[in-house]
């Protein structure tokens, strides 16, 4: 069909009314990549597409109307409002691959007019988004404090890892970690995957029986509990109270309380000090970027001379763009969560006075863990939806598909950092080449 963008001219008439397919055209910028059609008949795109996108009635379109990108096509999505043809929506993955080059455009005043026109005033009023979604940022500070207080960051964490423990179960697996595993190959399973990512990340703080090892951000405790296995004392803290709950349980049943602890506390609480070594594993995206001094401050305040510390976390591919995450994710997943590139990161833990030894892209593995969590999904997809609902559920298997995506395309990367705490002498007391198994 005749683009919208090549008939401009329709405009400068009146009484011109438009298809949804036609508005649909307004709102991207370029082609569009895969079959979309509407209730009102409707349709654009490639006839011979793998793939199509639906809208179901009007709400769907006021969704993509009144939020033109990520936001507004979520919404319309996790409604029901669209539906998405030839793909599960426990991992969407192919289709989102295909609608990689989809990129929306804000309508100009006139082309706004002659939406309005065209769907009807009313229809262009702002309703509600699905329950799943947070309230912008601006609207936080009112009801939960400045970004990154104590306060909204216990929210931020309760939104996101206080779905369901049960949920998480089924996405995660046995081991209940949700972090980026690591992989020898790509033949090792999810669960050997996670096991070794704790191996490496014991290994590389040198820890041996009777060591203390404070894990923040420690999630449902599996680096707590691989580390007391083998001897450590370990503190682990969480802002989600169902990890914690989940955590304090499993360590009971494992015969480890004597060794290990995971509080439900802000790391920022923790008062014990002179640990022999400190992991953070996935916590640094939550920490906010102008906070990185403060927190590599508190890293080095918690260790004794000669101590190590592991940072593991999400990052952009470079220091230059904007530090919060896009609309979607902020309103869906991880509010206020923030990412930049390793050089930010590196540089911080230097100022703070902390020593870099190491540091590492594990960009590949993350995306080998995303698509076995969506695996997961996928097989579980009932009970899970009956566990959480399936607007939840949608939001993500978009959510964990479009991250994989980001990391095979180079978006974000994850990186491990490596540093130690140096005496008065500033010497090394680690041996002089890396120590652990790759």
């Amino acid at each position: 069909m005749t683009t919208f963008k090549d008939r401009s001219d329709v405009f400068a008439e009146l009484g011109t009314k438009l298809s949804i397919a036609e508005i649909f055209e307004t709102l991207v910028d370029g082609e569009v990549p895969i079959r979309f059609s509407a209730h009102d008949g409707s349709s654009t795109g490639p006839k011979d597409s793998e793939f199509a996108l639906e809208i179901l009635n009007p709400r769907g379109i006021n969704y993509i109307a009144t939020a033109p990108g990520d936001l507004g096509m979520a919404r319309a999505y996790i409604s029901g409002d669209m539906a998405a043809e030839g793909i599960h929506p426990g991992d969407p993955y192919e289709i989102l691959r295909a609608m990689g080059e989809l990129k929306f455009q804000r309508p100009s005043a006139l082309e706004l007019v002659t939406i309005a026109r065209s769907l009807g005033w009313d229809a262009l009023k702002p309703i509600a988004p699905p329950p799943q979604e947070t309230v912008p940022r601006w609207r936080r500070i009112a009801l939960e404090g400045l970004r990154h207080s104590k306060t909204r960051d216990a929210e931020s964490i309760h939104h996101h890892y206080d779905v369901s423990n049960t949920f998480y179960e089924y996405v995660l697996g046995p081991s209940m970690t949700y972090t980026c595993a690591c992989y020898e190959d790509e033949g090792m399973t999810l669960e050997e995957a996670q096991e070794n990512k704790y191996r490496l990340v014991f290994d590389k703080l040198k820890l041996k029986a009777g060591d203390r090892l404070l894990d923040i951000g420690c999630g449902w405790g599996g680096m707590v509990r691989y580390a007391a296995k083998r001897g450590v004392r370990v503190i682990g803290a969480t802002l989600s109270a169902e990890q914690a709950e989940w955590a304090q349980r499993k360590i009971a049943e494992e015969g480890l309380s004597e060794l290990a602890e995971v509080r439900h506390s802000d790391y920022r609480d923790v008062r014990e000090s002179d640990f022999d070594a400190l992991s953070s594993i996935g916590l640094t995206e939550h920490i906010g970027v102008q906070n990185y001094p403060s927190y590599f401050g508190f890293i080095k305040s918690k260790l004794r001379e000669g101590g190590l510390f592991l940072n593991h976390t999400i990052t952009r591919h470079d220091n230059t763009r904007t530090t919060r995450a896009g609309d979607f994710i902020d309103r869906y997943v991880f509010p206020d969560g923030e990412l930049i590139g390793s050089g930010r990161i590196i540089s911080d833990i230097q100022n703070t006075g902390l020593e870099v030894l190491h540091e590492e892209n594990l960009r590949p593995h993350y995306a080998l863990t995303l698509a076995e969590w969506c695996k997961n999904l996928v097989a579980n997809w009932d009970a899970c939806v009956a566990e959480v609902g399936e607007g939840t559920a949608k939001v993500w298997g978009l959510y964990m598909a479009g991250s994989r995506l980001g990391f095979e395309r180079n978006v974000v990367q994850l990186h491990q950092v490596l540093g130690v705490k140096l005496g008065p002498n500033q010497t090394w007391d680690v041996p002089l080449r890396p120590w652990w198994n790759a």
